[in-house]
């Protein structure tokens, strides 16, 4: 079956940086688009950005824009998100998703940024 497991979330404080990563099973990874969202206390699941399934088409949300990274190694099944210049307002449990045909979600991993 299709799992997706986050992981690398952690306490940063502002200006930090970190490094999610994602690692997926039961379906032909290199065929999908893979996306992350984030969830913070109180509002609504949003998009954070979106990577092609080889990797060469990427796109964000205005909020994280210059500052997040997505790439993928197809070879391991496993996409990232580099997260610089970290603010509180960043502060959400990430997930990652696989949102072609059927949508799965990965459990999360929270990222609190902090001083």
């Amino acid at each position: 079956q299709v799992q997706l497991v986050e992981s690398g979330g952690g306490l940063v404080q502002p200006g930090g940086s970190l490094r999610l990563s994602c690692v997926a099973s039961g379906f032909t990874f290199s065929n999908y688009p893979m996306y992350w969202y984030r969830q913070a206390p109180g509002k609504e699941r949003e998009f954070i950005a979106l990577i092609s399934s080889g990797g060469g088409a990427t796109n964000y949300a205005e909020a994280v824009k210059g500052r997040f990274t997505i790439s993928r190694d197809n070879a391991k099944n496993t996409v990232f998100l580099q997260m610089n210049s970290l603010k509180p307002e960043d502060t959400a449990v990430y997930y990652c998703s696989r949102r072609l045909g059927a949508v799965f979600w990965g459990q999360g991993t929270q990222v609190t940024v902090s001083s």
